[in-house]
């Protein structure tokens, strides 16, 4: 498995430090892989892997640490045991009921480097968490970036647009790059992937029902990428294939896709007023390639993915993202990292006068110098009038630096 370099170099500064390390992101992305070369970089600074203490939550032969009274014992035996500082991977950490007390009494009464992940966004939201608020950072890891599966499929370079059109397909979480030339084992591990998602981490967690509606809420969202999404508009479309539901219930259906990183949700920003509007944010989902197994991998909507692909390579670069209202047009993405803001606009080609100008123009009457740019498969430079067009491919590989 190849490094995951961003986050490891995220989490370095933090190593050995009081502070707790909260690794998020959805099922099969690769955070016990980065716990993994977490202890691998341990142990190139000397450590020893006796002072290690691993536990992995979704294994039946810790179901009776699921409690944290019961948790904090094992570990409170478990580091009496170490000579010198303790060393804690708690793998899928939100299973245990009221994990964080344990957490915070151990960080408070021994010498401990302590390292959570989890797989659902409410690990670390309302009152669960108050108890280590202030006490640790997140990092949050997705599938692969293209950058990262051609380094996995262990790609020359020489066929870029052959790898990229693979990665389009099939997406990037992290086992594929062993089985990327099996399209059908591909497709049959997304659905799993999918399944397990939705099974495990919503409809066991919120106690759901009617997985039939859910399944239909996730198909709308995914079918809808790029669009603004209403509740209003999601039920009109059930009551038209005769599966109604309240409002209420969908909104709830949406937000645990979003909890359980399946989606992320994208507010609507008037650039001039810089307020969110309160209706219709858009939804990308974490990995493209399961928007392809769940509605048939075809790439009528190409643009749809692209547009995907960028959003999520965004995030990947630490950017905060939003739509942005200019006047009546619509800037596809507003980055923001500190002092660091961007435009990007996304579109398959500019295959016409009129794709340029309204990809060009979607930036008429934005007064601010922040870079701008228009983001296309086309391999010539078509820049202009100050903003900049650059190659998706290009964009993609370059170094976060120069991005």
């Amino acid at each position: 498995m190849i490094k995951r370099t961003v986050y490891l170099n995220r989490i370095k500064p933090f190593i050995n430090k009081d502070i707790i390390k909260v690794i998020t992101g959805m099922r099969r992305s690769g955070k016990t892989v980065l716990l993994q070369q977490i202890q691998a970089e341990l142990l190139n600074r000397g450590k020893s892997k006796a002072n290690f203490i691993y536990i992995n939550f979704e294994d039946l032969q810790y179901e009776s640490l699921l409690d944290y009274k019961a948790l904090n014992e094992e570990l409170v035996r478990r580091i009496k045991k170490i000579n010198g500082k303790a060393y804690l991977f708690l793998d899928e950490i939100q299973k245990v009921i009221s994990w964080e007390k344990t957490i915070n009494s151990l960080r408070a009464s021994f010498d401990c480097d302590i390292y959570l992940t989890g797989s659902n966004s409410q690990l670390l939201s309302g009152e669960l968490a108050t108890e280590i608020a202030g006490r640790y950072i997140e990092v949050k890891v997705y599938p692969f970036s293209f950058s990262e599966f051609l380094e996995a499929i262990n790609s020359d370079h020489q066929n870029l647009d052959r790898d990229f059109s693979t990665y389009v397909e099939i997406g990037g979480m992290p086992f594929l790059s062993l089985i990327y030339n099996d399209r059908q084992a591909c497709d049959t591990y997304l659905q799993d992937i999918y399944s397990s998602v939705v099974l495990k981490d919503i409809v066991d967690r919120y106690n759901i029902r009617n997985v039939d509606l859910l399944r239909r809420v996730i198909s709308y969202l995914s079918s809808e990428i790029g669009y603004p999404i209403s509740a209003t508009g999601i039920s009109k479309f059930l009551k038209n294939e005769h599966r109604g539901s309240s409002i209420d219930t969908i909104l709830d259906y949406i937000s645990y896709t979003c909890d359980a990183y399946l989606f992320s949700r994208v507010p609507r920003t008037h650039l001039q007023g810089k307020q969110n509007l309160k209706v219709n944010d858009k939804y990308y989902i974490t990995d493209h390639g399961l928007r392809q197994t769940m509605l048939g991998n075809n790439l009528q909507n190409i643009d749809q993915i692209l547009e995907n692909i960028v959003f999520v390579e965004l995030l990947r670069r630490g950017y905060q993202v939003s739509v942005g209202l200019n006047g009546k047009k619509e800037i596809d993405f507003v980055a923001r990292k500190g002092n660091d803001k961007r435009y990007y606009q996304v579109t398959y080609m500019l295959g016409s006068q009129q794709t340029i100008e309204r990809e060009f123009g979607a930036y008429a009457g934005i007064a601010d110098n922040y870079p701008k740019y228009v983001l296309s498969m086309d391999k010539f430079d078509m820049s202009r009038n100050g903003i900049i067009h650059r190659n998706i491919i290009d964009f993609l590989l370059k170094n976060t630096r120069q991005n």
